[in-house]
């Protein structure tokens, strides 16, 4: 009679969980990362300044942030879902309204509500609820997947509101993506995520767990390092398309990308956001992937390292066809790779029982950057006629995070049960 004991069975990696959460981030962040694209329309149609529809955008950013523990807080109180469907309602509320706007001030208030909106339907809250579900040995995998799904939607984001618009009016297309988000309720069903804390955990309030991680001098070192990913992010995703369409070189009638159906700078523009995001799909599974086997603060040091060198040697080599795809290349295998580590950091620190909220308090510092990387682009525009000040802001608060992130201590700051 044997007497070997059965070996225990392996985790999955895909789960329901996590596939309705990738549907949810992916239909979300593909409206998001679309609103480059409507910058020079919305802004010839009213014969605005540039930074008044880039003010909207910043707004929205900060708004996003701010949202972000809230949302956070709300889930862990009432439930993910709950927030989640707070969070749709209000994103398709905002568009809708944003569709019958007419000056920027009523734009810029609206995106408050667009904000809020991303923030229900975002990292903050699904990453929280795929983290708890996922086995232990696979969360930084799982984590990295649901960030790619992130990616996923901002490649075809952008191209998808180039399209619409050729038949539709932004205002129609903004109800067309407030219909989009609403489709991403149907996957709620799948969303259960089991209590995965410590009894530690369990037994500590909100207030108590706050409190440590804002005592820890490693959560403002995170915190301070996640400014320039928002700063980097929202500048090119809000500007980025405009700044193609202006300053890049003609395309070759006869080249590849004229094969391609990609005759103007414009198409250009909203291609390069595709790149980004299509990149971005295999950056965060890499980083998922490393962050399970090396020590994350060293591979977020390296990632905005490259980000710091790929931005400067963009803006200082002649703008073609050709080096914004590369660009766009590099800086999409760069560009959510952030997300699972740095959500990844803080619950190897400070525990899963209040990870959407201690995520949604670092991604504030995120979007803090978003905000002031997309109003001093539109500002800085208006200004000097060009993007190049904004951009070495930029490749500076880069460089600062890399150095940021190196006295971070990885040890996890749990209390033991008395």
């Amino acid at each position: 009679m044997s007497t070997s004991a059965k070996a225990p069975a392996i985790a999955p990696i895909l789960t329901p969980v996590l596939i309705a959460g990738c549907v949810i981030l992916m239909l979300g962040f593909a409206i998001r990362a679309s609103f480059g694209v409507f910058q020079i329309p919305i802004a010839e149609e009213f014969g605005w300044a540039r930074a008044e529809f880039s003010l909207a955008i910043a707004i929205q950013n900060l708004a996003w942030g701010i949202g972000q523990p809230l949302f956070g807080a709300m889930a862990e109180r009432f439930g993910d879902r709950k927030a989640i469907i707070a969070g749709a309602l209000t994103y398709a509320a905002g568009l809708v309204l944003s569709s019958y706007a007419v000056t920027p001030g009523q734009h810029q208030l609206l995106e408050i509500l667009v904000g809020f909106g991303i923030a229900g339907t975002g990292f903050g809250v699904v990453l929280a609820v795929v983290g708890r579900a996922a086995a232990p040995e696979h969360r930084s995998m799982t984590l990295g997947i649901a960030t790619a799904a992130g990616s996923m939607g901002q490649v075809f984001g952008a191209p998808l509101a180039e399209f619409l618009m050729q038949s539709y009016s932004w205002q129609e297309v903004f109800v067309i993506f407030a219909a989009i988000i609403l489709c991403s309720l149907f996957a709620l069903p799948f969303i259960r995520s089991p209590h995965v804390a410590t009894r530690a955990e369990l037994e500590e309030s909100m207030g108590t767990v706050l409190t440590r991680a804002f005592k820890d001098p490693s959560f403002s070192l995170i915190f301070l390092g996640f400014f320039s990913c928002g700063y980097q992010l929202a500048f090119i995703t809000a500007h980025f398309p405009a700044f193609v369409t202006e300053l890049c070189g003609p395309i070759d009638p006869g080249g590849m990308l004229a094969g391609m159906g990609i005759n103007t700078t414009s198409a250009l523009g909203a291609v390069a956001i595709s790149v980004i995001g299509l990149a971005n799909i295999v950056g965060t599974l890499t980083a998922g992937w490393l962050g399970k086997r090396y020590t994350k603060k060293y591979l977020l040091t390296g990632i905005y390292v490259a980000r710091t060198i790929a931005a400067a040697a963009f803006i200082l080599l002649p703008i073609t066809p050709e080096s914004v795809l590369i660009f766009s290349a590099v800086m999409g295998s760069l560009w959510l790779a952030t997300v699972p580590l740095t959500s990844g950091l803080v619950a190897h620190i400070y525990g899963l029982r209040y990870m959407g909220t201690l995520y949604g308090m670092v991604f504030l510092s995120h979007q803090i950057g978003g905000f002031l990387g997309v109003w001093l682009g539109g500002k800085m525009y208006d200004i000097t006629g060009d993007y190049t000040l904004v951009w070495w802001i930029g490749v500076g608060v880069g460089a600062f995070s890399a150095i940021v992130h190196l006295p971070i201590r990885e040890k996890p700051l749990v209390a033991l049960p008395a």
